[in-house]
């Protein structure tokens, strides 16, 4: 009999107090308004379309560590652990023009970004970007690339963007 492999992805708390989650405002300033009588679409769903709670880093774990590997293969048994298959893409590009060295996940975790090569093998977008080429963008926070934290430290200059030291 086949042992249950864990899946690539976790719950997170979100009842603990002081975490959100990018909730929206509040339906009741919304209903009953001139607009909402008048639109066609009066009758709405009672649940979000939005999945909080989530945490893929496991997945995100797993791919990287499965770089040079069939992407067949890789993405197959991923889509078997998970509960939806979204997020897979979510660091792998399969058309060139949608490669990204890094991806930033939540408010300060990135992950290196994978593309699947001509062969059909999974790979590194940029294989020789660390985390002591990074740079963070406020002090207060802990930046990390794959899990790893940011080498270098933020200067007094306002950063308005991720950057990427050569």
């Amino acid at each position: 009999m086949p042992t249950r492999k864990e899946p690539l992805f976790r719950k997170v708390n979100t009842r603990a107090h002081g975490v959100h989650h990018r909730f929206g405002g509040d339906y009741r300033h919304e209903r009953n308004t001139k607009t909402e009588k008048l639109s066609e679409s009066t009758h709405k769903s009672m649940h979000g379309k939005k999945r909080r709670g989530l945490d893929y880093t496991p997945l995100f774990k797993f791919l990287l560590s499965n770089v040079g590997g069939k992407w067949d293969e890789i993405y197959s048994e991923a889509v078997s652990r998970l509960d939806r298959p979204d997020p897979i893409f979510w660091l792998v590009a399969l058309r060139e023009h949608e490669q990204q060295e890094f991806v930033r996940v939540g408010e300060s975790s990135c992950f290196s970004g994978l593309y699947v090569d001509d062969e059909g093998q999974l790979q590194l977008v940029s294989p020789n970007l660390g985390p002591d080429q990074m740079t963070p963008l406020c002090r207060c926070c802990t930046y990390t690339l794959n899990g790893k934290p940011f080498s270098k430290q933020q200067t007094t200059e306002v950063m308005t963007s991720w950057m990427v030291n050569p």
